[in-house]
């Protein structure tokens, strides 16, 4: 273990990364609501930024009640549709559709989009209080424009205490009722790291709570790789996370193209001695091999163009049709430097019977 863990502590480490190389902005407990778990702040200072003509003329119409009818309309928005649907499709106000985000376009000719794109302010909050009956807090919140999408445990080991302790803490200490853990509706994923490895989860459920490792593997390039990850050039394991993963770009990359809610119907007992269809969702976080797999393929498709051959390895259940989804979708909207569409259509064959 690298002589910097015991030197300061880690939260302190990962703040200053995304604030002096990720992008991303100090945020303030001051502006944190925690009832309704967002920054509404932030959330007014982006639509005011971006959309200053439409605000206005709500603003103007609903005179001095316009902040807290607009806030109420967000939440009730939020805890209906949840906030990735909200972010990707804004939500509506009185006929009129307010933006939360904006992402980046698939070519570069979109200069309104780009400028609006670069608008988006990321902010990361150390110590925030997460449960509205009392004071206890998490280490940090990540939002995008004041709503709450990702939230971080760390530990040190050189305080005798790792990734595991996180995910126990998220088990036992953190309540899925709150506001802010709410499946879907506030925070997207959770993470849980360390130094040396980093864990995630997209529902908290107590104990019954499923933690996947959002690691690179410990021999990259390899045929076989072992379990965590390699020597970072930063002196932390996990340097990658904070420095690639959760740089500004790249992390709302995967808010807009890469998380996405999977629906499937389950067979569940009616009290009657039947069965009834209930429909069960699950929020799809990329695993970080999926992730950097299908970002390779797209970031050299469009210098080599059609006709070529690659190989992808994934293991059993590592989420092979995942991964081909998700880079059929770029590919078939990828564009090359001069703005022009690298493929007219994208096929896929497959042995398999279902490519759901």
């Amino acid at each position: 273990m690298s002589d910097q863990t015991n030197e300061r502590s880690f939260e302190t480490y990962v703040e200053e990364i995304l604030l002096t190389r990720g992008g991303w902005q100090s945020g303030s407990i001051a502006e944190w609501d925690k009832e309704r778990a967002l920054f509404p702040a932030q959330v007014f200072t982006f639509i005011q930024d971006t959309q200053s003509k439409l605000w206005g003329e709500m603003a103007n119409l609903h005179k001095e009640g316009f902040e807290a009818l607009l806030l109420a309309t967000l939440v009730k928005e939020l805890d209906t549709k949840g906030s990735l649907s909200v972010l990707r499709q804004g939500f509506k106000f009185y006929g009129k559709t307010f933006r939360l985000a904006y992402f980046k376009p698939a070519h570069g000719a979109n200069y309104d989009i780009l400028e609006q794109f670069n608008k988006n302010r990321l902010t990361v909050t150390r110590q925030v209080p997460c449960h509205p009956g009392d004071n206890r807090t998490l280490d940090m919140v990540l939002a995008v424009n004041g709503l709450p999408v990702a939230t971080i445990e760390l530990k040190n080991p050189g305080t005798g205490q790792t990734w595991k302790h996180a995910v126990s803490q998220y088990k036992e200490d953190r309540d899925p009722r709150a506001p802010l853990f709410e499946f879907k509706k506030r925070a997207l994923v959770h993470f849980a790291a360390d130094p040396d490895e980093v864990y995630m989860t997209t529902r908290l459920a107590g104990a019954k709570t499923s933690f996947l490792p959002f690691n690179r593997g410990n021999h990259p390039g390899q045929i076989i790789c072992g379990e965590g990850n390699p020597r970072h050039q930063s002196g932390y394991r996990t340097g990658y996370f904070w420095e690639d993963v959760l740089q500004f770009a790249s992390f709302l990359d995967i808010l807009g193209s890469f998380l996405f809610i999977e629906k499937k119907e389950l067979k569940q007992d009616d009290g009657r001695g039947g069965q009834r269809l209930v429909t069960h969702e699950t929020m799809v976080f990329p695993r970080f091999h999926q992730l950097d797999a299908v970002r390779k393929l797209v970031a050299i498709a469009p210098t080599e163009g059609p006709g070529q051959s690659y190989l992808i390895q994934h293991s059993a259940g590592s989420g092979k049709t995942n991964s081909i989804s998700r880079l059929s979708h770029r590919l078939a909207s990828l564009h090359d430097v001069h703005d022009a569409k690298v493929f007219d259509c994208v096929v896929v064959i497959t042995d398999r019977q279902v490519l759901d």
